[in-house]
C-alpha cells in the first residue's frame, strides 16, 4: 500500500514533484501556501496581490523543483522565491527607492497591551517592513536582501535594526509599561 501524501516528508514530495508528480506538489502547496501568503502580506502586499504572487511562486517552484536539495526547509525555499517575486514586482510598478526616514513616528502602545504582529508591522516604514520581513520571515541574510533591494548593506542592517527596535517597543508586554525603566 502506498504511503499517504500527508505522511511524506517535504524533501520526498519535492523529489517526486521534480519527476512530474502533480499530486505530490499539490500537497506541498497545501502545506505551505498560507505561510507564503502570510509572508507576502507582512511585506506589504494586499491580500489579492499576495495570492497572485504566491501562485506565481509555486509555479516557479514546481518548474524548478529539481533545484531543491533539502538543505533547508521547502517552506523557506518557496518563501524566498515569493519574496523575490514581490520585490521585482514592487520595483517594476513603483520604481522603489528607499528613502531615509526623516521623521520618526511614535505611536502610543495598545491600551490592552495586545497587538498582533501584522498590525505592528504596518506601523513600520516600507523599507523597514520589507527588510524585517525578508530577514525574519523569508530567512534571507542581510547581503541577500541588499542585493534583492539594490540597497547598500549598511542601509539594510539599519532598516532591520530600526524596524526590530520599533516592533519590540510596540509589542512590549503591558506589565513592563508601568515600571520605571532606567535608560543607561
Amino acid at each position: 500500500m502506498a504511503q499517504a501524501l500527508v505522511d511524506r516528508h517535504d524533501v520526498e514530495l519535492a523529489a517526486q514533484a521534480a519527476a512530474g508528480g502533480r499530486r505530490e506538489f499539490g500537497e506541498l502547496v497545501r502545506r505551505h501556501g498560507s505561510a507564503v501568503r502570510g509572508l507576502l502580506r507582512r511585506m506589504g502586499a494586499q491580500p489579492s496581490l499576495a495570492d497572485d504572487i504566491a501562485q506565481d511562486a509555486f509555479i516557479q517552484a514546481f518548474e524548478r523543483c529539481a533545484e531543491f536539495r533539502g538543505e533547508g526547509t521547502f517552506a523557506a525555499w518557496v518563501k524566498r522565491i515569493a519574496a523575490r517575486l514581490y520585490i521585482k514586482r514592487a520595483a517594476k510598478e513603483a520604481r522603489y527607492v528607499a528613502e531615509v526616514e526623516t521623521e520618526e513616528t511614535v505611536s502610543a502602545p495598545d491600551p490592552g497591551g495586545l497587538m498582533d504582529l501584522d498590525e505592528a508591522l504596518k506601523t513600520l516604514s516600507e523599507p523597514e517592513r520589507l527588510c524585517v520581513s525578508l530577514c525574519h520571515g523569508a530567512g534571507m541574510a542581510h547581503p541577500e536582501i541588499a542585493t534583492a533591494l539594490n540597497l547598500p548593506l549598511g542601509t539594510v542592517k539599519s532598516h532591520v535594526k530600526r524596524g526590530l527596535d520599533k516592533l519590540r517597543a510596540r509589542l512590549q508586554p503591558a506589565q513592563t509599561l508601568g515600571r520605571t525603566q532606567h535608560v543607561g
